[in-house]
């Protein structure tokens, strides 16, 4: 689904902030990407959309340059990024409209999204009126409208309180198995890596580079009882180990 070969970016004369990072991942994986502040985790989400392109080396998304596969990619950020000026509806139908989907269309699969996130109650509202856990679902819900192959995700929990975080935790692999897309995830929670993860990439800085990759073998579905499980604290201690080694380097 994802190639990326030798990829190296710098800004202007400023060091390199990634440098030789060589990754592929299959279709249906969902990946977390985890390091110290400024090892480049977010610019590397940057280069596989096609928000900035690499110094050197190639991305491939299912065989294609990031821009020639737009439209198979979608990306929630760090914040919810909401239009205050549109209800939920509008706010889950706006890549739609762009795309130029005809009302009918665009209105069935806005409701269908809007249920299977749970905020069928709230459809008419505005952003001021929600949440922050319901805006992030209002903002996953969005990506998901346009059917994405590739969803990229730049910690769209990490301003959520744990409680918050957990149950969408949850809730997006229960979407992830209904609608089978691939995932590249940013964190800087161990914890939220291991439960969403099938394999957690560990970044080291001064450049980024890829320091070190833990396979996630925990059965799916995931619930509040794998946090529980001796095997998933057993992994949440050798990526704690694996990071702390990338901050000692």
């Amino acid at each position: 689904m994802l190639t990326l070969s030798n990829v190296s970016k710098r800004y202007g004369s400023s060091p390199p902030v990634l440098e030789q990072i060589n990754l592929a991942i299959d279709k249906g994986e969902f990946v977390s990407l985890i390091g110290p502040s400024g090892c480049g985790k977010s610019t590397l989400l940057k280069l596989i959309s096609g928000l900035t392109s690499p110094g050197s080396g190639s991305i491939l998304v299912d065989g294609q340059t990031p821009v020639q596969a737009r439209k198979a990619i979608s990306y929630i950020f760090q914040d919810a990024t909401l239009l205050p000026w549109r209800t939920v509806s509008r706010n889950v139908g706006l890549g739609l409209e762009l795309e130029h989907v005809s009302r009918e269309s665009r209105k069935q699969k806005v409701e269908s999204l809007i249920e299977l996130v749970g905020l069928s109650h709230v459809a008419r509202a505005y952003p001021r009126q929600l949440s922050g856990g319901m805006k992030m679902r209002v903002s996953v819900a969005r990506a998901l409208a346009t059917t994405p192959r590739l969803l990229l995700m730049d910690e769209p929990f990490g301003a959520l309180d744990e409680m918050t975080r957990d149950r969408l935790n949850e809730e997006l692999l229960r979407l992830r198995a209904e609608q089978n897309w691939t995932a590249v995830f940013v964190t800087h929670s161990v914890a939220e890596a291991v439960f969403l993860s099938t394999r957690i990439i560990v970044l080291a800085p001064s450049p980024g580079r890829i320091a070190q990759e833990i396979t996630i073998p925990l059965s799916f579905p995931r619930t509040s009882a794998t946090r529980e499980s001796p095997q998933f604290e057993s992994f949440v201690t050798e990526v704690s180990r694996a990071l702390r080694g990338v901050h000692s380097a």
